[in-house]
């Protein structure tokens, strides 16, 4: 079973008005007392796992984790190292913000172990980024990947599309202005007005407008389309990367392995004492810290999970990705397969087909994921 650790930094220096993360604004940041803390739940999990793996990979996500300083993310790695055994490929990914791209910090990275960054450029254009509430502009963006893809050998670039106001047009040429860019990896997020967020109520009040649904089929078209052409087709719904260069860490979630969420809000799905538990963290920062200091972690949530329950997560997770679900793996795990007439019904309509013992979503169906998977669990 492949394990992963998520490190959850909550802070930013801005909160953008779409974002509905566990993210906080804070003027200053007591970042040793964080690392007390993330190092105190890392012992916390280590010590109630029914057996330690090796660590395949570790994220570190946000937030903004590009505001910690270098020897924070050391700390952590070596704290990792010391309670797990290390796989030796490990993959050591850090999400980082344009604005607070640094080439000391992003040096210290490096040293300290990171050896993958995930770029939040979001839009290629300024005034989409004003509208973003992001703080930093494009010519920023290049300049932070290109110093990043000067220090790293992995880099992923984040782009958001279907915002308010988008055309086709504009998108297509957005996106191959990205892909000209020579990263191995692209996540390209359609944007969703979530609940409790500045852009929902824009949106409910007639400010906002995005795309409808199906002009937004049409940029998720062009962007299989695009990608595709280049080298780089998607391998789950929103990630496009060339052949071996997949984020194997969030591929973790999606082939429902292991994985620590460490951190204020952070999720995880664990063996804790020879069950699968659901963990979710505190999400308030400072009240997750001092939770940590009397307990030892940090943790709202520990439930185990049912048969029943982890098998329609496995499902729901697989199907995300372009590979799909090895129906006979699926069943030795879990002792119960797939409803087989909810699958001929769902392939009928064109939404999922089987083959080689593989079920996968069909280009139509990607286009209605959700719903596809609703109506098969």
């Amino acid at each position: 079973m492949s394990f992963g650790i998520y490190i959850h930094w909550p802070f930013c220096a801005a909160k953008c008005p779409y974002c509905d993360f566990n993210s906080h604004v804070r003027v200053a940041v007591d970042e040793d007392g964080w690392l007390d803390g993330v190092v105190s739940e890392l012992q916390w999990v280590a010590d109630n796992q029914a057996a330690r793996p090796a660590v395949e990979t570790i994220f570190f996500g946000g937030g903004t984790p590009s505001l910690m300083r270098g020897r924070s993310a050391g700390r952590v790695l070596q704290k990792i190292a010391a309670l797990w055994p290390m796989s030796n490929d490990v993959e050591v990914t850090l999400e980082a913000n344009p604005a607070s791209a640094d080439a000391a910090r992003f040096a210290d990275y490096r040293a300290a172990g990171v050896n993958r960054v995930s770029l939040g450029i979001q839009a290629l254009n300024d005034p989409d980024l004003r509208k973003l509430g992001r703080l930093h502009d494009v010519a920023e963006a290049k300049a932070a990947l290109a110093m990043a893809m000067g220090l790293f050998d992995r880099v992923s670039l984040d782009l958001i599309y279907a915002r308010p106001d988008q055309t086709e047009a504009q998108w297509r040429d957005e996106l191959n202005q990205a892909l000209s860019f020579g990263t191995d990896h692209l996540s390209l997020y359609q944007l969703t007005i979530e609940p409790e967020t500045p852009y929902a109520l824009l949106h409910r009040n007639g400010q906002l407008r995005i795309p409808d649904e199906d002009l937004a089929a049409g940029l998720y078209e062009a962007t299989q389309e695009l990608t595709e052409a280049a080298g780089l087709p998607a391998y789950e719904i929103s990630n496009h990367a060339r052949p071996g260069q997949e984020s194997r860490h969030n591929l973790i979630y999606w082939r429902y392995g292991d994985y620590a969420g460490v951190g204020p809000g952070a999720h995880g799905r664990l063996d804790l004492h020879g069950r699968r538990t659901a963990t979710a963290a505190i999400k308030l920062p400072e009240r997750w810290r001092d939770t940590v200091a009397k307990t030892g972690h940090g943790f709202a949530e520990l439930t185990p999970v049912s048969n029943h329950e982890a098998a329609r997560e496995h499902l729901l997770m697989n199907l995300r990705l372009s590979e799909g679900v090895d129906l006979a793996a699926y069943e030795k795990r879990w002792g119960a397969g797939v409803d087989a007439e909810k699958i001929a019904a769902l392939s009928d309509d064109g939404f999922l087909e089987k083959e080689n013992g593989w079920l996968r979503a069909t280009p139509k169906g990607r286009l209605l994921l959700n719903r596809v998977i609703e109506a098969l669990v």
